[in-house]
C-alpha cells in the first residue's frame, strides 16, 4: 500500500467542498509538475541542542520535472513575516527558472545553496556559449520550534538532494512529512496538503493545484465547512508545551506566531500580471478556514502556470498566448477552493506529535469533527 492509500483524506470522512478536483485532488494534476519530500525525525525527550529531537525535513516542487522549465509565476504576500528567497527576479523577470524548496525557517541558507549545487550537478541549466550561468532558487520557510530542534541545524544539502531526487508526479503524500514534518495549524498538527479543481471545459477545462505548508492559526478561529469547529474543540486535546498544558501554543488572538507557505500552478495560459491575481486570492482560501494573516505569521504564496513552454528565449522574440481577464473568475474559484481544501487536507493527514522536551501537538480528532459537521447539517446523519 503506498503512502497516499494510508493516508485519510477531508473528502474520505464526508466533508463538503466545492468544486471538480483533478484526479488526484494534487497540485500533481498540473501535468509536468513533481513533488518530493525528505523528512527527518530522529530522538525523543529533553532539547539537547544540536542532538535534538529532531522533527523537521524538505519539500521541493518541481514545475516540470527534473529539467530546466522556465514559467511564467508571479507572487504575494498577506503578512510578511516570513522569508522566500528569490522572488525578486520573479518580479522582475516574470519568471520561475528553479525548482521550489520548503523547509523550516533555520535551513533556509542551507537548503537554497544545496539546491543551487543539485541544479549544477544534475545540469539542470544549460550553459550559454560563454559558459555562464547564474540561478536564484525559490526556497521558503515556516518555524517548526516548538517540536523541533531548530537551532541544531540538522536540515543537510543531502536532504534537499533527496526531495528533489525523489520528485514525482502522481499522488502526493500530505501530513507530518517534508517540511511541514514538524509543524502546527490552528492548534492542532499541521503539515502538507493539497487540492486541485478542474474548471469548466467552456472556460477551457484547466486545473489549478495547490500545494500547502500549514505552520498558522489558532483554535478558536478554525473553520471548516464553514463550521466553527475550533470553537467546538476549544477544550479539548490540549496542546503540552514545555510541561504546561495549554489549547494552543500560546493563549488568545493575539498568538499568531506561524505562518503558512502556498504555491499554486496551473496549466491556463497566463502571464505574470495574471498569475499575481491567482496568488492573490489564497488569501481567501485561508480565511475560509480562519487564518487572519496574524502579525507574527509569514504568509507568502506564489503562483505559476505551465503554458506558453516555449515563451522563455534569451535571444528571439516570442509568441505567448494569454487568457481573457474576463474568465479570470473562475480561476480565482478555483484557487479558493483547491487552498481551502489543501489546508484540511494537511490537518486530516497530520498525526499527533511528540517533539523536543516532549512538546505534544494532538491531531485534529476526526470523529469529533464529523460529529461536528453533523451538528450543524454540513454532513447528513
Amino acid at each position: 500500500m503506498s503512502a497516499q492509500d494510508s493516508t485519510i483524506r477531508a473528502r474520505s470522512l464526508g466533508i463538503p467542498f466545492d468544486g471538480i478536483t483533478g484526479k488526484f485532488n494534487a497540485i500533481t494534476d498540473v501535468a509536468g509538475v513533481e513533488v518530493g519530500h525528505r523528512t527527518i525525525i530522529e530522538g525523543s525527550g529533553k532539547l539537547i541542542k544540536g542532538v535534538g529531537p529532531v522533527r523537521t525535513g524538505v519539500t521541493a516542487i518541481l514545475p516540470g520535472g527534473k529539467k530546466f522549465t522556465p514559467v511564467f509565476a508571479n507572487w504575494c504576500m498577506l503578512n510578511g513575516n516570513g522569508d522566500m528567497t528569490g522572488t525578486h527576479w520573479i518580479t522582475e523577470s516574470g519568471f520561475l527558472e528553479t525548482p521550489i524548496l520548503i523547509t523550516n525557517t533555520g535551513s533556509v541558507g542551507i537548503v537554497r545553496d544545496a539546491a543551487l549545487e543539485w541544479m549544477d550537478k544534475n545540469h539542470y541549466y544549460s550553459a550559454d556559449e560563454d559558459n555562464v550561468w547564474y540561478a536564484y532558487p525559490v526556497t521558503a520557510e515556516t518555524y517548526d520550534g516548538i517540536l523541533n530542534d531548530i537551532n541544531g541545524f540538522h536540515v543537510k544539502k543531502e536532504d534537499t538532494w533527496a526531495a528533489l531526487d525523489s520528485a514525482k508526479s502522481g499522488p502526493a503524500v500530505e501530513g507530518n512529512v517534508g517540511g511541514g514534518t514538524g509543524m502546527i495549524c490552528h492548534g492542532f498538527k499541521g503539515g502538507i496538503g493539497t487540492a486541485s479543481r478542474v474548471i469548466d471545459k467552456k472556460y477551457g477545462a484547466y486545473t489549478v493545484g495547490v500545494l500547502v505548508q500549514t505552520n498558522y492559526g489558532i483554535r478558536e478561529q478554525l473553520t471548516i465547512a464553514g463550521v466553527p469547529v475550533g470553537k467546538e474543540l476549544a477544550d479539548t486535546l490540549p496542546i503540552i508545551f514545555n510541561g504546561i498544558v495549554s489549547n494552543d501554543k500560546l493563549d488568545g488572538v493575539n498568538a499568531e506566531t506561524g505562518s503558512i507557505i502556498v504555491i499554486a500552478a496551473t496549466d491556463a495560459p497566463l502571464l505574470p500580471h495574471q498569475l499575481k491575481r491567482i496568488a492573490q486570492r489564497v488569501s481567501l482560501g485561508i480565511g475560509k478556514v480562519g487564518g487572519i494573516g496574524g502579525n507574527g505569521s509569514g504568509d507568502i504564496f506564489l503562483a505559476f502556470s505551465t503554458a506558453n513552454k516555449d515563451a522563455f528565449n534569451r535571444n528571439t522574440e516570442t509568441t505567448v498566448k494569454m487568457y481573457p481577464n474576463d474568465n479570470m473568475g473562475v480561476l480565482f474559484t478555483a484557487t479558493i477552493q483547491a487552498t481551502e481544501e489543501a489546508i484540511i487536507n494537511a490537518l486530516i493527514a497530520a498525526k499527533t506529535m511528540t517533539g523536543i522536551n516532549d512538546n505534544t501537538v494532538p491531531a485534529l480528532p476526526h470523529d469529533a469533527v464529523i460529529r461536528i459537521l453533523k451538528k450543524y447539517n454540513r454532513i447528513k446523519e
